[in-house]
């Protein structure tokens, strides 16, 4: 099939600058590359790192870019956006497409898949002869979606990253041959647990002896932090256990922090050493910062999707304290986590949570070998495999 790819038009793909959903693409494009399944054309923005990249030697794999950053592309979205007042998107994304859909329209697509932007729909639908498939990483479309009927009816395929993403679709009709689950993947054998050494606790303040819960993530509320230091505040009384926090409060811009995550710090304070906070620290390093801790708290208290923290740490071969939320329940199982509601107990129950991993270290190991063998379910390859055979059927 000839298919064209939009992106989000935020960050660029190849992923020079980050971005899970930006990844999980590189993922399958990799895959086609590999297995020479389609001719895929990719429309993403333009960024001076993506010139020479290798992904762009490809010979089934196109990249289409478009300059959204220069002053000339500046002056050109603001006064889009003066002129169209009514956008499903920022105007900024909505100019995007527009520059996309210029020379999508002289090519006879036989599929465009809109990446994590079914709201696309609303501008395409009628410009083109080509199938639309939405690939979904977020709930952006369900029966309060502006417009959602027409969006939906756009589409010969949805495909999403979780069952709760494809619930939530259904919302506004259940199809489930339109409607499918395709469960995404990350880089196994880069994520491997290691020899924990004692050189790498002691570069940012741990000793050896130290229990080390981790959190990575965007530093926001809706991830829970607020709880989970507030946890640790009920767990002063055991200096041993140590919390580092891993993450910004923007994705990978370093210098973002918001007053949240500084009301974060300053709550943190009186646990002085206590509670590591990193900032951000880039992709390829996680790996080493995981194989530092003894457990993973990922405590969202809103409906995440399919967040990739929970993939990395099983992957790692880390115990896992998460909770209930979106599509949470559909990475893990009982033997590799402990899920928690996000209600008026969760606050002590965390807490309680955690000091029970604490104190059975036998347990601890049994989660560990659990966190192991789940985590093969969810590589790249499969992902990559099972999105293009839906994409086939």
């Amino acid at each position: 099939m000839k298919i064209a790819i939009l992106t989000s038009g935020i960050l660029p793909v190849p992923a020079v600058q980050g971005g899970a959903v930006e990844n999980f693409l590189d993922f399958f494009l990799e895959y086609n590359d590999k297995h020479s399944l389609h001719d895929i054309t990719v429309y993403s923005v333009w960024h001076p790192d993506v010139e020479k990249h290798p992904a762009l030697k490809s010979k089934v794999n196109h990249y289409h870019f478009v300059n959204v950053t220069s002053p000339l592309a500046k002056t050109k979205k603001h006064v889009f956006g003066f002129l169209h007042k009514d956008l499903h998107h920022h105007y900024s994304i909505e100019y995007f497409l527009r520059e996309s859909l210029r020379h999508i329209k002289n090519i006879e697509y036989d599929m465009i898949v809109l990446n994590n932007r079914p709201g696309y729909a609303e501008t395409i639908i009628g410009q083109t002869k080509a199938k639309l498939v939405y690939n979904l990483y977020n709930d952006k479309l369900n029966n309060t979606t502006r417009n959602h009927q027409i969006i939906f009816d756009g589409a010969s395929l949805i495909i999403s990253t979780s069952a709760y993403i494809t619930n939530r679709v259904k919302t506004i009709k259940d199809d489930p041959q339109k409607c499918v689950t395709v469960y995404s993947g990350i880089e196994l054998d880069k994520f491997k647990q290691g020899a924990k050494t004692k050189t790498a606790r002691e570069s940012i303040g741990l000793s050896p002896s130290d229990f080390v819960m981790i959190f990575s993530g965007r530093v926001t509320q809706e991830k829970g932090i607020l709880e989970l230091i507030e946890a640790m505040i009920r767990l002063e009384d055991n200096p041993k256990i140590k919390l580092l926090v891993i993450g910004s409060s923007f994705y990978g811009n370093a210098n973002n922090e918001n007053e949240f995550a500084r009301e974060l710090m300053r709550k943190a304070e009186p646990l002085k050493d206590r509670i590591i906070f990193t900032g951000f620290i880039p992709y390829a390093e996680m790996p080493n910062y995981l194989n530092m801790a003894d457990i993973a708290v990922i405590p969202s208290v809103w409906d995440d999707p399919f967040p990739t923290t929970v993939l990395e740490a099983q992957a790692m071969g880390l115990p896992i304290i998460s909770t209930t939320r979106g599509g949470i329940p559909e990475e893990v199982t009982k033997e590799n986590a402990i899920l928690l509601q996000t209600d008026e107990q969760f606050v002590d129950n965390l807490a309680a949570a955690i000091i029970d991993l604490y104190k059975h270290p036998e347990k601890r190991q049994q989660m560990a070998t659990a966190s192991l063998e789940r985590s093969m379910l969810f590589d790249k390859e499969t992902y990559a495999r099972n999105f293009f055979k839906a994409l086939e059927q």
